[in-house]
């Protein structure tokens, strides 16, 4: 062992002995207890920030701790490959989005390597790859044959310009984020996962997930938005057909003072070709967004189609407007406005003067006020002005209103989700292709399994408008399974919430060539520790869960949830900001590895801050975590150059142990007590960090003069290496060999408390007179009350606080205080 701590000389000769080993290679062992820890899987942009350092250092903190519990570990890492940053790289480029994506994947699993991780690269999976997104396409045609895919016109934002539909967040005061087009609401067919079938367990399993962050489960319960309400069928006056509404607010039934429709709604298509007013509002409503925010926040605008519709409740004539704020995507698209007590219809109602009337009063504990000339009263209440129903509170009224609906054949009560099925359909390129074929004969069909995957051609020439896949015959000119004729690929791929969706469960088999999965996906799934940012909190982790409940349901494995347990990390900050090259304040992790190592750069992250707490960046906190390494590498130098052979602590009979031995041995058991369960249980890496940091200072301070002295450093800095040794790998696994142990620390136990040098034979107990703190004293633990009580009228503190006064009495809180009570 060299006296100086290289960090550089001392991490590469580790990870050329995992490499050698294949360390970190999992095999399943029905004999052992499976631990499966995942991160969520990166995009291969090129570059870690330090945020990826933390994220992927946390998950293998824990690896690398459950490993020395004795169970067996898998830890893998593949690529989120497809999606739009790879094209708009490809534009910048000149160069196939494919061969950026590899370059960048190759970059960044050494970087990986460079920080340490231990994973299982023989598990590595690139969502790119046709053997991985050929059982994609395969597990889509299953569910299309279940009935849970469909397609279907939706209404989208489009950009005219680039030709592709854009999420919500790329859309800029109207336009298209890349080529400033003004974007237009436009219908176009799409395929769709049904996932509002599975709405119902999706809901009531959250309760099953008691080691999820309450937050998450929260925001996924408001997502799904389970509601019990009304279906109710407006007529439309003089005509044959009615419009249908859905309201968790049957109450207010009888204060409907217009309805209001969709700009998609077929009644409002039809009007608009009679006027040419309407079809210019339409027209105008193409470019809102389709975002239920952005509708929230909109200026509510309508136009009167000049029809009127019947309320099947009271038999009022209500007119039937077309509104912007009303989504044909939700429900049946179209609301009945009440705007006496719905803040919407009130600013809507109050902009185009329509009657506003009050259905109900506050309940005699309520103490709001209603004042319709200035808001909506939108609390619960007692029914008004809704002549034989007045004096109904919501629940009568709702059952009462369902009966008289159900009578006259005219509504019933329902469940609905606020949940809606899932669009996957994406005009781009760098994609999986959707495996269906249009038929002009036979219509659309799958691609018949023999023929997966539908490879997607790479070599391309990537020119950023439109899908190239629409421009090339090669690619989409086929012909249909059924009748041989001549026929047309989708050229439509998926979201890449696809791959994202089922990648872990692949993980547990990426080498079967035959099927999706093989008996080993039940062997390791559920994953046990689930890791990533709490921007995926809603949209990925309600994907994966109904993917794992479809692949149950398909027999594909057996459990009912994708993850046991979540852990939301935090955002790495500087000068209180998110890290982002836009804002110039990044930290390349590649330059604090090469100044300082990567156990320093892991220490610190794991060290600043709790892992679901944003860290804020300190260069002066790296430094101090570089010292410490430094200083533990010293102290092991110097404990072996005194080349002393002293017996191990179980052969000394301690017995003999003095005061001061004792004391020193019981912090280092007391610390390996408080690291077990912070990093096992707690995941407060940071506060076991700084016990470790206590216990090398005490280490300090105890003067090594005999054996036994010699014997207990030696224990305690065998339980610092390994304690510390999932957080600063590299160090520990050279430290280990120089402590006199032959095997690598990697497949060594977690040190195990000796329960008996916890135990004190003395305590400190703190005494008060008259409640007030005034010394505090060390007692033998085996002390009876009398005794306290003269100890505490002993000390000289105390003496001089009750003299000249009368003790009226002394209260002992065993093993806490003593209060003197003076007069």
């Amino acid at each position: 062992m060299e006296n100086q701590y290289y960090p550089k000389k001392v991490e590469e000769l580790a990870q050329r002995y995992w490499e050698t080993h294949k360390t970190f290679k999992a095999i399943e062992d029905p004999n052992k207890e499976k631990y499966y820890c995942l991160s969520m899987f990166p995009y291969p942009s090129g570059n870690l920030h330090v945020g990826h350092v933390r994220n992927y250092t946390i998950g293998d903190v824990l690896s690398r701790f459950q490993r020395m519990q004795g169970k067996n570990v898998l830890q893998p890492i593949g690529w989120d490959a497809f999606g739009l940053p790879a094209e708009n790289a490809a534009l910048e480029r000149k160069i196939p989005p494919a061969k950026w994506t590899y370059q960048n994947i190759t970059h960044m699993k050494q970087q990986f390597k460079q920080i340490g991780l231990g994973y299982d690269w023989d598990r590595e999976i690139a969502t790119c790859r046709p053997e991985y997104y050929r059982w994609e396409q395969w597990l889509f045609i299953k569910l299309y044959e279940k009935g849970l895919v469909y397609k279907k016109k939706s209404i989208v934002n489009w950009d005219p310009v680039d030709q592709t539909v854009l999420a919500n967040e790329q859309v800029i005061s109207g336009r298209g984020w890349r080529s400033g087009a003004l974007v237009e609401r436009r219908e176009i067919p799409q395929w769709f996962f049904k996932i509002t079938a599975y709405a119902d367990e999706l809901l009531k399993s959250l309760d099953t997930l008691t080691e999820w962050p309450e937050s998450v489960c929260t925001m996924q319960r408001n997502w799904i938005g389970r509601s019990k309400g009304i279906c109710a069928d407006f007529d439309v006056k003089d005509r044959t057909e009615s419009i249908e509404i859905f309201t968790t607010c049957p109450d207010t039934l009888c204060g409907v003072t217009y309805l209001a429709l969709a700009p998609e709604h077929p009644l409002s298509i039809e009007m608009a070709e009679k006027d040419p007013v309407l079809a210019e509002f339409l027209k105008e409503c193409k470019n809102v967004k389709v975002a239920e925010a952005e509708i929230a926040t909109l200026e509510k605008k309508g136009i009167d189609t000049g029809l009127k519709a019947i309320n099947p409740i009271n038999n009022d004539s209500v007119p039937i407007w077309v509104a912007n704020y009303v989504l044909g995507e939700y429900g049946s698209g179209a609301v009945m406005g009440v705007p006496a007590h719905d803040d919407r219809d009130y600013e809507f109602a109050k902009k185009y003067q329509l009657s506003i009337k009050q259905v109900l009063e506050p309940l005699e504990e309520d103490e709001s006020i209603v004042d319709l000339s200035k808001a909506a009263f939108t609390g619960k209440g007692r029914l008004i002005n809704s002549g034989p129903y007045n004096g109904l509170n919501f629940e009568q009224a709702f059952n009462t209103f369902v009966k008289v609906l159900q009578d006259k054949n005219k509504g019933r009560s329902e469940i609905h989700f606020r949940l809606r099925d899932w669009g996957v359909s994406r005009q781009r390129y760098w994609g999986t292709p959707i495996p269906m074929i249009h038929c002009p004969s036979c219509g659309t069909v799958p691609v018949p399994e023999k023929d997966l995957p539908v490879l997607l051609p790479e070599e391309i020439h990537f020119e950023g408008v439109g899908s190239p896949l629409k421009k090339m015959p090669e690619f989409y000119e086929t012909t249909c399974p059924i009748c041989s004729e001549k026929a047309e690929r989708e050229t439509d791929t998926f979201d890449t919430f696809m791959e994202s969706s089922w990648y872990y469960a692949r993980f547990a088999c990426p080498d079967q060539n035959q099927k999706m999965f093989d008996e080993r996906v039940n062997y390791w799934l559920p994953v046990d520790q689930y890791i990533g940012g709490i921007e995926h909190a809603i949209l990925h982790l309600l994907y994966a869960r109904f993917f794992h409940k479809a692949m149950r349901d398909l027999g594909l494995l057996k459990s009912d949830e994708p993850f046991t347990r979540l852990l939301t990390q935090g955002m790495v900050l500087k000068d209180g900001a998110k890290m982002s090259k836009s804002k110039g304040n990044t930290v390349d992790p590649k330059n604090l590895i090469e100044t300082y190592g990567a156990d320093t750069l892991r220490l610190f992250l794991m060290f600043a801050a709790h892992p679901e707490l944003s860290l804020e960046w300190s260069d002066s906190g790296v430094e101090g975590a570089f010292r410490f390494l430094k200083r533990l590498w010293t102290r092991t130098f110097e404990h072996i150059d005194g080349k002393r052979q002293s017996p191990k602590i179980p052969e000394i009979n301690k017995e003999n142990f003095t005061e001061i031995q004792k004391s020193m041995r019981r912090l280092c058991h007391e610390t390996i007590r408080k690291a077990t369960d912070d990093v096992g249980r707690r995941h407060t890496f940071n506060t076991a960090i700084a016990a470790m940091m206590e216990l090398m200072n005490a280490l300090g301070k105890f003067a090594v003069e005999t054996e036994i002295d010699y014997a207990i450093a030696q224990e305690t800095l065998e339980s610092v290496i390994l304690m510390l040794s999932p957080i600063a790998p590299h160090m520990t696994h050279a430290l280990w060999n120089a402590l006199g142990y032959s095997g690598a620390i990697v497949d060594a136990p977690w040190p195990v408390i000796d329960k008996s040098a916890l135990i004190t034979e003395t305590l400190d107990m703190v005494i008060q007179v008259n409640g007030k703190v005034r010394a505090q004293i060390t007692v033998p633990i085996k002390a009876d009350e009398e005794t306290l009580k003269q100890l505490a009228l002993n000390h000289e503190n105390v003496k001089r606080h009750i003299q000249g006064k009368t003790v009226r009495k002394v209260i002992v809180v065993p093993t806490k205080l003593i209060n003197v009570v003076v007069a």
